[in-house]
C-alpha cells in the first residue's frame, strides 16, 4: 500500500504552522510557517487585541502551498487533518459563514469587568464548582461584551466559534465545536456535562448561537472539493481532531495521564498539568478545562497556568529595543554573558493584557534596577528570560496548591526553550527535570488526527516514535543563586500588586 500522511495545522496568534507527518513512521516529513514575521495584533484601544479570522485562513493557505512545494506527492496522500488553535478567542459569523468582525483574541482584556461581575452575580462557589473558573476574560464574557457594545452586529450572529472551529468550518463548510472548546470558553457546566444554561441565561445569550458538539477525536466534517483543489489535498478527507493550543501541546508531548506536566513558552507561556480530580483555584488564577481525552466516565482535566507576557517580551526586545540588529540566537548568546540574577536588573513581563495568575490585574511590564555604569544589553536580555521563568514559577506555586507536582516537565524544543539560559533558569528555579522533544503543535495536531481517524488504535501507537532529544537537570551549585534572584523578583512584583 502507498505511504499515507497526516496534516496538522497550528493556528497561533504569531503565525500559522503546518506539518505533514508520515502515518506509519510518525516522522515529520515537511513543515511550513506563514508569515515569516509575526502576525499583527490590532489594538484599537489599550488592552484590546484583535485579529481577523480571514488572516488565519490566508496564511493557512500559504503554509499549505509551502508544503506543496516541498512535497506535493505527500500532500496528495493526506488521509486526515488535525487542528490546534489559539485558545479563548471569539469568532462570530452570519448565516453565510462570513465573519462579522475581527476575532477578539486570547490576550484581549476588554471583558475582564464583565466576567468579574458574572463571577459575583452567579456566585463564586457556583462558578468554581460548575465551570471550574470565573467567567473572567474568556470567550463567553467577550460575547457578552459584543452584545452590550455592538447590539446591531450581535443581532446578525448565526453562530459563535473559537478560532479552531472557524478553520474547521472553512475546510468543511460545517459549523461545530467540542466539549474541550466550550470548556475553555467557560460555556461548559461540568456538573450537568452540558452547555451551562445558567451562564447563558445570566448573559442573555441564546443557546442556538452555540454550535453542535462533535468529539475532540473523531470525524468533524469532510474537506470540500473546492477547498481541497485550492490547497492541493484530497477532497472528502476528514477533519478528525481539534483542540486548543495548550491541551494540544500536552497531547503533542503525550501528556495524557494524571500527574503528567507539559510546558510551552511561545507568545504566552504555559504550565499544564493533567488531573483526574475536579480541582480549581479559589481565586481563578489558574484555570481548569476539559483535557483532550476528557469524558464523563473517565474525566481528565487540564490545569493551566498562563503568563501572557512571554515570547512577546522577547519579540518586543528584538524589534523595538534592538531594532532587529540581533537574531534570537544571538540574543540568547548575549544573555548568557550576564550572571545569574542579571546583576540586580529585574523585569516583570506583564505587558500583554490582564494576567490570570495576578487575578486579572493589568500591571504592565516593568524594568527596574538598571545602573547606567554597570549594566548593558546582556543584563537586560537575561533579566527578560529570568523574569518570564519567574512568572511561570509564581504560577506553578499556585498549581502546587491544587495538587500539581512538577518534578518532571515535558516541552518541545522550540521558542524560548531554544535558549540555554531559559532552560537552565527553568530547571533550577522550579527544581524540575526538563525533557525536551522534537515536536510542535502542528505535528501534535497531525498525530491527533491519526487517532481521530483510527489510523492509530490509541495514543500509545500515535506517539510510539516520539523521541526525547535532550534533558536538563537542576544543578545544586546554582539553585541558591536562582532562589535569591527569584526572591528579588517577588519583592519587585509585590510593589505593583
Amino acid at each position: 500500500m502507498p505511504t499515507t500522511y497526516l496534516l496538522g495545522y497550528d493556528i497561533g496568534s504569531s503565525s500559522i504552522k503546518a506539518s505533514l507527518v508520515q502515518t506509519d513512521s510518525g516522522k515529520i516529513t515537511a513543515s511550513a510557517t506563514s508569515p515569516a514575521q509575526e502576525l499583527p495584533m490590532d489594538a484599537l484601544q489599550e488592552g484590546w487585541a484583535e485579529q481577523h479570522p480571514d488572516l488565519w485562513w490566508e496564511h493557512l493557505t500559504k503554509a499549505t502551498h509551502q508544503l506543496k512545494q516541498a512535497n506535493s506527492e505527500a500532500l496528495q496522500r493526506v488521509v486526515a487533518i488535525g487542528i490546534s488553535y489559539q485558545m479563548h478567542g471569539l469568532v462570530v459569523v452570519d448565516k453565510n459563514q462570513q465573519a462579522l468582525r475581527p476575532s477578539i483574541i486570547w490576550c484581549d482584556s476588554r471583558a475582564v469587568h464583565i466576567g468579574e461581575r458574572a463571577f459575583n452575580g452567579l456566585g463564586q462557589d457556583w462558578c468554581l464548582s460548575h465551570l471550574l473558573n470565573s467567567p473572567g476574560n474568556f470567550t463567553a464574557s467577550k460575547l457578552r461584551w459584543v452584545q452590550e457594545n455592538e447590539p446591531q452586529l450581535y443581532e446578525q450572529i448565526h453562530k459563535i466559534m473559537l478560532p479552531g472551529d472557524y478553520i474547521a468550518m472553512k475546510l468543511t463548510g460545517e459549523i461545530n465545536t467540542t466539549v474541550s472548546g466550550l470548556s475553555e470558553g467557560i460555556f461548559w457546566d461540568f456538573k450537568s456535562d452540558s452547555p451551562s444554561q445558567k451562564l447563558l441565561d445570566y448573559y442573555q445569550i441564546d443557546q442556538d448561537l452555540i454550535p453542535e458538539q462533535v468529539p475532540t477525536f473523531g470525524e468533524q466534517g469532510r474537506v470540500q472539493s473546492n477547498v481541497a483543489e485550492n490547497l492541493g489535498i484530497p477532497a472528502n478527507i476528514p477533519v478528525a481532531y481539534r483542540a486548543g493550543d495548550q491541551p494540544n501541546n500536552a497531547l503533542s508531548l503525550n501528556v495524557l495521564k494524571p500527574g503528567e506536566v507539559a510546558t510551552t513558552a511561545g507568545t504566552s507561556g504555559v504550565i499544564y498539568g493533567v488531573s483526574d480530580q475536579l480541582e480549581y483555584d479559589s481565586q481563578s488564577r489558574v484555570n481548569s478545562f476539559a483535557h483532550v481525552n476528557y469524558s464523563q466516565k473517565s474525566p481528565r482535566y487540564g490545569i493551566l497556568a498562563c503568563v501572557n507576557g512571554t515570547g512577546i517580551l522577547n519579540s518586543w526586545l528584538k524589534h523595538q529595543l534592538l531594532l532587529d540588529q540581533l537574531s534570537y540566537e544571538e540574543m540568547n548568546q548575549r544573555a548568557g554573558q550576564a550572571p545569574i540574577g542579571s546583576a540586580g536588573v529585574v523585569i516583570l513581563p506583564f505587558g500583554n493584557g490582564a494576567e490570570r495568575p495576578l487575578a486579572n490585574a493589568e500591571i504592565g511590564a516593568h524594568i527596574s534596577g538598571v545602573e547606567f555604569n554597570t549594566h548593558n544589553t546582556s543584563h537586560i536580555l537575561r533579566a527578560a528570560q529570568e523574569g518570564i521563568v519567574f512568572a511561570l514559577k509564581y504560577s506553578l506555586d499556585i498549581m502546587e496548591g491544587m495538587g500539581v507536582q512538577a518534578s518532571r516537565v515535558k516541552a518541545g524544543k522550540a521558542n524560548m526553550f531554544l535558549s540555554p539560559i531559559f532552560r537552565e533558569t527553568f530547571a533550577n528555579t522550579t527544581s524540575a527535570t526538563i525533557e525536551l522533544y522534537d515536536t510542535d503543535g502542528a505535528a501534535g495536531a497531525a498525530r491527533g488526527a491519526g487517532i481521530g481517524s483510527r489510523e492509530y488504535n490509541d495514543p500509545e501507537e500515535a506517539f510510539a516514535h516520539l523521541q526525547q532529544i535532550d534533558q536538563i537537570e537542576p544543578e545544586s551549585n546554582k539553585q541558591a543563586a536562582y532562589a535569591e534572584a527569584y526572591s528579588q523578583w517577588l519583592t519587585e512584583l509585590k510593589k505593583h500588586l
